[in-house]
């Protein structure tokens, strides 16, 4: 037990730490720069997982084979189903991801990511989710996506969307290339809250003050950390614990308000009630 919350730890610190040497906008609008929101990739900001989507623009660069190409559709086809993760699939994803990248250069990974941010994921992208990341961004606030996929690809992710960071699964790499291994565990369940945590510490972020996004009930370690947690599209138990504890839902999925609904606001600014449904239209307008 004692070695599974080392490696949990780990896990944070080391993603914490890679986010904290990531390019940042040469202008900082941060107005208050000690809240900040964090949010969950997968069924979160986009519809499906990210990791699965990766896994599809390596198989088209011959990284892999046919089978394990079905094997990475036939999780991706789960998720979308069930609306939720799969701790058994989670780990496989991630036993085959290592394998896949063993010996290729990070900087090569992070390039294919680009791509395949344009040819999977732009279109999978919730405007809601995006609509609220935008209003964090515009009352001055910093925004983090935190994500089990790999470091690499949240970097890319985070950037499409304008966010200031991103904090994921970190693979050990020497001079460059990635060993096969991991550093820690994948940023995932604690391992989120423990990479939150480490971040907050590093920006002086008043995690009181700050906000959290999620679907799935794994994250409810990170929800519970922060003095605002939301919850978007979740699963049924986030839903229940959502409902026993006040907390905001909104899915995006239906379009249909959940019990006790409010828009999720810019932490502690008192963004009025509908202000989701504005956002989205002013994001769409700016973007036609």
């Amino acid at each position: 037990m004692a070695r599974q919350r080392n490696t949990t730890r780990l896990a944070g610190e080391a993603s914490a730490e890679a986010a904290a040497t990531q390019d940042r906008p040469t202008e900082d609008t941060s107005v208050d720069p000690a809240a900040g929101a964090f949010f969950d990739c997968d069924n979160t900001i986009m519809q499906g997982a990210a990791i699965f989507y990766l896994g599809r623009g390596l198989y088209k660069r011959k990284f892999f084979s046919t089978r394990e190409l079905a094997r990475f559709a036939w999780q991706q086809a789960y998720f979308r189903l069930h609306g939720a993760e799969n701790a058994g699939h989670m780990a496989d994803a991630k036993e085959s991801a290592l394998s896949i990248v063993q010996g290729h250069r990070a900087a090569d990974l992070e390039a294919i990511c680009e791509d395949v941010f344009d040819e999977f994921m732009a279109e999978k992208i919730w405007p809601g989710t995006r609509a609220l990341v935008q209003m964090h961004l515009e009352a001055g606030q910093r925004v983090w996506l935190v994500t089990a996929a790999p470091q690499e690809a949240a970097r890319v992710i985070a950037a499409r969307l304008g966010m200031t960071g991103a904090l994921g699964t970190v693979a050990e790499t020497i001079d460059g290339v990635y060993t096969g291994r991991l550093v820690g565990e994948p940023l995932h369940g604690p391992a989120k809250a423990e990479a939150v945590k480490a971040l907050a510490a590093r920006e002086d972020l008043d995690l009181a003050r700050c906000a959290a996004y999620s679907d799935s009930a794994n994250d409810i370690p990170m929800l519970s950390l922060v003095g605002y947690p939301y919850v978007i599209n979740p699963d049924s138990e986030l839903r229940r614990h959502a409902r026993r504890n006040g907390w905001r839902v909104r899915d995006f999925r239906t379009g249909r308000k959940a019990a006790k609904v409010g828009i999720p606001a810019a932490a502690g600014l008192g963004a009025a009630a509908g202000g989701t449904a504005a956002a989205v239209a002013i994001y769409r307008n700016r973007h036609r």
